[in-house]
């Protein structure tokens, strides 16, 4: 007896789950890595914000203890007002060239952070298993990849640049205050620390709600792609009112975390402005006081005002900033959180490599579940000889397309090996495996690109020449050189311009080109008409001529001639052998046979 639960795969290196959130400090400290190879950017843009913070705090004091006290002095003249005016205007200009730098120094940081961001979640999905993205709608993991990386952008590029900017700001007004009037600065600090206590008040709350918003944005995105990529489904079964529903449930859930979110936004500025609007009002009270009392000159009182007209920008503006940094903390949240999901299938860090394959398979006591406890596979035992040709047969749900996608390292299995010329395949470089199998599926997968390129990522180094021998080979060239621009031609996303058999033979021609010496075959005539089963099986049997193949069989009148027939039920061989032998045998074989042949149609599910 096997137990109950799913062991570990001794091969694959121990890696903790990703938690479902990750801490503030953590996802800044990963922000902050992914940010150091573009830190001389930053750098420069973070001086040019400086320098734009310094030319603002001397504004108020030329024009204040400058120009006004220049203005009411007895002994003034019109040449230092003059002066003063100049040194004015200078300072406007300099902050205005270096607010130009910081946008785009910054800019530049923010938008290649997020550049590098897409290719690393591009990377690690190409990474992840086939299981992760049964798991996973491709809907919600494009709205990752777009969605979330653009409020990451938005977060550093306006978010972390204003903050630095209104810190900085909010830092030297403090100085220049206390510098002028030490009871005003006072009252000033009260009012600052306050105002700063009701957004951080805020933050949190704010996070919550934009992460629920980007996953109704997700939840957006999977149900529109699901009925894209099924349209016609859809039409066919005119299912247009029952998705709209659904679209529309989806599209109102999301409509109310915005909401919430938006709820959120829009209270804390106002109740910022107006815990500052009743601090300014105590100042200019204090500042009156203080000029009745001859403790401050007009002038200074001026520079004052002018000091606190500064602040109330960054004050006002650090609820706007501090809500963008929220949205972008919980995008990050959920960029990183994929970039720490755990591969089921790792490349060991110095694999073997597969210099000659020679194309025996091998299955030792192999057993596989996708849910812990619920197997699929159990205890396989099978050896494929370099050039046999063996099939899988058996009803629906038996394992046989889990088994032949253990081969190429799609998964690995829970016990057991599966080895190709005697070396166990998770000890293989992944290219070197899969350069040496050639996969035909069920629902041949075509790109949004030319005929010519589909071929060509059999093998991309293939001549011309190749590329036009493997077409007729599979029986594709006649139907290529007739379409509008033949070899040229676009096919569409998913190679929707063509009909499933002529799908089937550019996938038959694209493995051909891969000269694999091991070759998959998963239900490859499973939905065709005749007349195209006639032409994909007649290039099949080119392609498996003289190669080790493993054919999971639709219509069991297609594998009467393998070398081998392999019956599998329950995730288990129950019958072997060949046709005569399994016809004589009376078992499951001769009874799935027979009822095809009532029906006429030779198919008994996958």
């Amino acid at each position: 007896m096997m137990p109950a639960t799913v062991p570990t795969s001794k091969m694959t290196p121990v890696q903790a789950p990703a938690g479902p959130h990750l801490d503030r400090r953590s996802v800044a400290l990963r922000l902050l890595a992914q940010i150091r190879p573009h830190l001389r950017m930053a750098l420069a843009g973070l001086l040019c914000m400086l320098v734009v913070s310094a030319t603002e705090l001397l504004l108020p004091l030329i024009f204040g203890q400058g120009i006004v006290n220049e203005v009411l002095s007895p002994q003034s003249s019109m040449t230092r007002v003059t002066q003063l005016v100049l040194v004015l205007v200078g300072l406007m200009t300099v902050r205005g060239l270096f607010r130009y730098g910081r946008s785009y120094l910054l800019g530049y940081t923010a938008q290649r952070l997020v550049t590098d961001l897409r290719s690393q979640v591009h990377q690690k999905l190409q990474a992840l298993s086939l299981d992760f993205h049964q798991r996973h709608r491709t809907g919600e993991l494009v709205s990752r990849i777009t969605f979330d990386t653009t409020q990451i952008q938005q977060g550093v590029a306006n978010g972390v640049a204003d903050l630095i900017a209104q810190l900085a700001t909010l830092a030297g007004v403090a100085v220049m205050l206390v510098y002028l009037n030490v009871r005003m600065a006072a009252v000033s600090l009260v009012v600052l620390v306050v105002a700063g206590g009701a957004i951080h008040g805020y933050g949190r709350r704010i996070r919550h709600a934009s992460r629920r918003v980007q996953e109704r944005m997700a939840d957006i995105a999977a149900t529109l792609q699901e009925m894209l990529g099924g349209i016609r489904v859809v039409k066919a079964f005119t299912l247009q009112r029952r998705l709209q529903r659904r679209f529309d449930e989806e599209n109102e859930a999301g409509f109310r975390a915005q909401m919430k979110s938006v709820q959120l936004e829009a209270t804390i500025t106002p109740v910022v402005e107006l815990l500052t609007a009743i601090g300014v009002a105590a100042i200019l009270w204090v500042g009156g006081w203080e000029i009745l009392h001859q403790r401050m000159d007009a002038g200074e009182f001026m520079s004052f005002v002018g000091y606190l007209a500064l602040v109330l920008g960054p004050v006002g503006g650090l609820s706007r900033t501090w809500t963008q940094l929220q949205q972008a903390a919980a995008a990050s949240q959920r960029i990183f959180e994929l970039l720490d999901e755990p591969e089921r299938v790792v490349e060991l860090p110095q694999p073997r490599r597969l210099r000659q394959c020679q194309g025996r398979v091998t299955f030792e006591n192999v057993w596989f579940a996708y849910e812990p406890g619920q197997w699929v596979l159990q205890g396989i035992d099978l050896e494929v000889a370099p050039g046999e040709r063996v099939a899988l047969v058996g009803p629906s749900g038996a394992g046989k397309s889990t088994l032949i996608n253990l081969i190429p390292r799609f998964y690995d299995p829970d016990r057991g090996v599966v080895r190709i010329d005697g070396i166990d395949v998770r000890e293989l470089a992944l290219e070197d495996l899969r350069g040496a199998i050639g996969l035909v599926p069920q629902e041949t997968v075509l790109f949004g690109v030319s005929l010519r390129e589909n071929l060509a990522y059999g093998r991309p180094d293939a001549t011309w020449e190749e590329i036009v021998a493997a077409a007729k080979a599979a029986n594709a060239h006649d139907f290529i050189v007739q379409l509008p621009h033949g070899y040229d031609t676009r096919v569409g996303e998913r190679g929707a311009t063509l009909s499933g058999g002529q799908r089937q033979r550019i996938a038959i021609a694209r493995a051909l080109l891969r000269d694999p010496r091991v070759l998959l075959l998963d239900e490859a005539t499973s939905s065709l008409d005749a007349a195209s089963e006639r032409l994909v099986q007649e290039a099949l049997e080119r392609l498996m001529e003289g190669r080790t193949s493993v054919v999971v069989a639709h219509r069991l009148s297609t594998v009467v001639n393998a070398d081998r027939i392999l019956v599998i039920d329950g995730g288990r061989v129950v019958e072997e052998g060949t046709h005569a032998e399994l016809m004589r045998l009376g078992g499951l074989y001769r009874e799935l046979f027979e009822a095809q042949v009532e029906k006429g149609v030779g198919a008994s599910g996958s």
